[in-house]
């Protein structure tokens, strides 16, 4: 969609009537009014949310790619992801989702690689927050949010209240899968055996040997499988692998910046051509809407 008076292109997200009742409706707008006051550079811009005959319709800032679709086109030439990378995403990542808890008391619930978008200018950003719940006393209670795939054990298994160390366990699940270019659990028939290998089995381990031992350490704790023994973002925060791709400077962040942006650039190509903007736009989720 082009925004006629500034000339932005802006990225749309519709959703559908049939999955929003007058309440959500409402739920929905306070989130998003809430998010568009966001101060926080790892978080995709909202730009204001239209009802029209019951769907939703969302303008926000518009990527280049999300990183489903970056870590599986580098995959698929043969290469995987370089750490600094992967360190850049989580860094942004943890950063956008302890922004969300302390400053908005906002649990994400809905985090893997495709809500998880980077441009050509090496921005970083967590995007998607329809499904978005507040934390009350840090607690959230709604079960039926997010990508199953991507829920912790402790979402998947009752009706128990859970906090931001649900979003901490998608988080590594997120790295896990883009670091060796695979979902860590085995393809699933039914919910019963998606219940039975999170909740009843091991989880998931980082393989050594591909990667630093610092990022392999990190993953492996936002995979702890006791939600109590999982860390929070501050912890996270303290750990090695955080603190390596973690700016203390403008000139840190801008250098992060161009390492991002030179890496996305190169992956999509430079060209401008209408076709390589079309291809880009098809690299991006499928349920993301795009008026040129």
């Amino acid at each position: 969609m082009l925004h006629a008076k500034s000339g932005t292109v802006l990225a749309v997200k519709r959703i559908r009537s049939n999955t929003v009742n007058s309440t959500e409706q409402k739920r929905l707008l306070m989130e998003l009014e809430a998010i568009m006051s966001s101060q926080c550079e790892n978080i995709v811009r909202f730009y204001g949310a239209i009802f029209t005959e019951g769907d939703c319709w969302i303008c926000m800032e518009l990527m280049d790619i999300s990183l489903e679709n970056l870590y599986k086109i580098v995959y698929e030439k043969g290469s995987c992801l370089p750490e600094n990378m992967i360190g850049y995403v989580a860094v942004s990542t943890v950063n956008a989702l302890s922004y969300l808890k302390e400053d908005l008391r906002i649990i994400h619930r809905d985090v893997k690689p495709s809500n998880i978008l980077l441009d050509r200018k090496g921005h970083i950003k967590l995007c998607d927050f329809g499904i978005a719940g507040h934390l009350i006393d840090s607690i959230a209670k709604t079960q039926d949010a997010g990508c199953r795939p991507y829920m912790a054990p402790e979402r998947l298994q009752s009706n128990e209240p859970y906090d931001v160390r649900s979003d901490v366990w998608s988080l590594g699940i997120t790295l896990f899968e883009v670091s060796t270019g695979r979902f860590p659990f085995s393809a699933w028939d039914s919910p019963f055996q998606q219940l039975q290998e999170v909740v009843n089995g091991e989880p998931p381990i980082m393989p050594p040997g591909i990667y630093s031992a610092c990022l392999v350490t990190f993953i492996n704790h936002c995979l702890i499988k006791g939600r109590d023994e999982r860390p929070k973002y501050n912890v996270l925060m303290t750990m090695d692998f955080y603190k390596t791709y973690n700016a203390q400077d403008a000139n840190g962040a801008a250098q992060a910046q161009t390492i991002v942006g030179i890496f996305v650039s190169k992956v999509l190509g430079d060209s401008n051509t209408s076709e390589n903007v079309n291809n880009t736009y098809k690299a991006l989720r499928s349920d993301w809407v795009h008026f040129s």
